[in-house]
């Protein structure tokens, strides 16, 4: 009895001993692996790419500080240099001539020709130029004024005149006065952008073969157009207006013309010539849909030199 007893004790103390194992195994916490804590590791440690935008505020903010650090280099360095006015800056020969015109007073044609011409400051032939203001408003098609004028006597400028012509009127075109005369060797000078002329006078059934060279000549103002006359049957004729004085003339973006009349060489009654006629090609070319006052200001002025201004009533 005594045996079975110390047995049936011994089986449970090794029962017992077993099932406090099995508790402490599944109580105990669970331990990742090594490399999966190293993996887990190195991808914290890893920096996250910055996107577009985020780039994009990191390089403003930057350029920000780096303004202000200039800025404030700037203020410490002392006050800033004021900018003289114009009227100081002026030349003496300039302050001299301008002595001669009362700029409070409007001075009739006649005189203001002969004020620009005496105001000149220049040792070379300065031109004489009109700066008209129109009552336009360019951005509308019928009051983007764009015209030819004849000036009498020219404006002392040897003008260069390329045409672009068939072979039967090479010769006629010469003889006008033409400098450059051409029909395919013409177009190999603009394809090697070879521009040795002042205006250009094409015929209408060749008009099309320039349309290939339109932003070579359309900036430069020497794309031929019906308008100005330089599209036209007969060159001869358009190259003889051409030489003896012919100029176009459009309205800029604040509705002013400005065109020479002529140099400081002139004589004075030449000049007026020019002028008058010149007002009087913008006067007619006036458009039905302005209304109110068309010629608002008119001055006149010699290169360099100081404006005169011209009484618009006395026209």
């Amino acid at each position: 009895m005594a045996e079975k007893k110390a047995a049936r004790k011994a089986e449970a103390a090794e029962e017992a001993e077993v099932k406090t194992t099995e508790e402490e195994i599944t109580q105990a916490p669970v331990s990742e692996p090594e490399e999966v804590v190293e993996v887990a590791e190195e991808k914290v440690e890893k920096p996250v790419k910055a996107g577009p935008k985020a780039r994009r505020a990191k390089a403003e903010a930057e350029e920000k500080v780096e303004k202000e650090d200039k800025k404030a280099s700037i203020e410490t360095r002392g006050p800033t240099p004021k900018t003289r006015p114009l009227s100081e800056r002026r030349s003496k020969k300039y302050k001299e001539a301008a002595k001669k015109i009362d700029s409070s007073k409007s001075y009739n044609l006649k005189e203001a020709v002969g004020l620009a011409k005496g105001t000149s400051t220049t040792k070379f032939d300065g031109s004489v130029e009109l700066h008209i203001k129109l009552g336009v408003d360019p951005r509308h098609a019928d009051q983007n004024i764009r015209a030819t004028v004849n000036l009498p006597h020219g404006t002392g400028k040897t003008t260069r005149v390329a045409v672009f012509a068939p072979a039967d009127q090479h010769e006629a075109a010469k003889k006008a006065g033409a400098d450059i005369v051409g029909e395919e060797d013409f177009l190999q000078l603009l394809d090697k952008e070879q521009i040795d002329f002042d205006i250009l006078i094409a015929t209408p059934q060749l008009m099309a073969r320039l349309a290939k060279y339109a932003k070579l000549l359309g900036p430069r103002g020497l794309m031929p157009n019906p308008k100005s006359g330089t599209v036209s049957a007969k060159v001869a004729d358009a190259v003889k207006l051409a030489k003896a004085g012919r100029v176009e003339f459009r309205v800029d973006k604040q509705g002013i013309v400005h065109q020479a009349i002529g140099k400081v060489s002139f004589e004075e009654p030449q000049l007026l010539e020019n002028a008058q006629a010149l007002i009087k090609v913008i006067q007619d070319a006036k458009p039905a849909s302005v209304k109110g006052v068309y010629l608002q200001t008119i001055y006149i002025a010699s290169t360099m030199g100081p404006g005169v201004r011209i009484d618009v009533s006395s026209l």
